[in-house]
């Protein structure tokens, strides 16, 4: 394809995208054009950037592509199984990005923007669905937890005042009461970094992103290159878009008649396979052979 041909093209998902955009003015002062719900999600792609995709010692569910053709756009993949196909600076993933390029722009938090301002790591925090914003950077670790219900969205600005990147250290995003990753939008004016994290949303990034180690369930979108080592990436597009699935128990109480716990603490009682999988009576530990 020439670049007059993939100019020509841009410039088409551009204004296709405009014509029918319903957002207000600002592209942010309505609940429906702040919050998307997964269902109009633009694209197919969990990974799409402006340039290189590389992943190393990962998993990637989901399509990958870039906006520009080789040698610049490029998608290399290094003990990196990947479940689905790969665009380079084709037409289906100039208009994706394209479209990408307007949402990004019309999303774009102004001082009209309504939000609850957020501070902190957000470790220990709960957060309903809303809309919230870091007005410049963000550093986040620990555990966040958002609490459904399943139809809820979340939509968080990184950034506000035109700077501002997202960094995650052992940052984990526990969803609870039906909460859905794909409801999860995270508009960040710069970089965006996961280190060791278990990270959910769709991403809306304003340069680079970078996945290492951890898990990520969600689409990513960046102005720049992505980058993904040790990760195992996840899309929303064709899954059921569950929660992720929670860390199985590490103990179990042994004590006998508390019912099944889904755990095998031991064989201490005659005969039976475990403690308490099979019953028994509280305050006679053991039972006699054969019973």
């Amino acid at each position: 394809m020439t670049t007059t041909s993939k100019a020509l093209l841009l410039t088409a998902a551009l204004l296709f995208t405009a014509c029918t955009d319903t957002s207000g003015p600002t592209g942010v002062d309505t609940a429906s054009s702040v919050r998307p719900l997964a269902s109009s999600k633009q694209s197919d792609f969990t990974l799409l950037a402006n340039a290189a995709v590389t992943c190393t010692d990962g998993t990637i569910t989901g399509d990958v592509g870039t906006f520009a053709a080789a040698p610049v756009g490029a998608v290399t993949l290094s003990n990196c199984p990947l479940t689905g196909q790969v665009r380079i600076g084709d037409g289906t993933a100039i208009a994706a990005y394209g479209s990408f390029l307007s949402r990004y722009s019309a999303m774009a938090p102004t001082v009209s923007t309504s939000c609850t301002v957020l501070s902190g790591t957000l470790s220990g925090v709960t957060l309903t669905p809303g809309t919230y914003c870091f007005p410049a950077a963000a550093t986040l670790t620990g555990t966040l937890t958002l609490n459904g219900p399943a139809n809820g969205e979340w939509l968080f600005y990184v950034g506000t005042v035109g700077t501002g990147a997202l960094t995650g250290t052992n940052f984990n995003i526990v969803l609870t009461n039906g909460a859905r990753a794909c409801n999860v939008t995270w508009w960040v004016a710069e970089a965006v970094t996961m280190t060791t994290s278990a990270f959910v949303g769709e991403i809306l990034a304003g340069a680079a992103i970078t996945f290492t180690g951890g898990s990520f369930f969600g689409d990513a979108y960046s102005r720049a290159g992505i980058t993904v080592t040790g990760t195992a990436v996840t899309g929303c597009e064709g899954s059921s878009n569950p929660a992720p699935t929670p860390a199985p128990k590490n103990g179990c109480n042994q004590g006998v008649g508390n019912g099944p716990e889904g755990c095998d603490p031991g064989k201490s009682n005659r005969n039976r396979a475990t403690n308490d999988e099979a019953g028994g009576v509280p305050g006679t530990p053991g039972r006699k052979r054969g019973a």
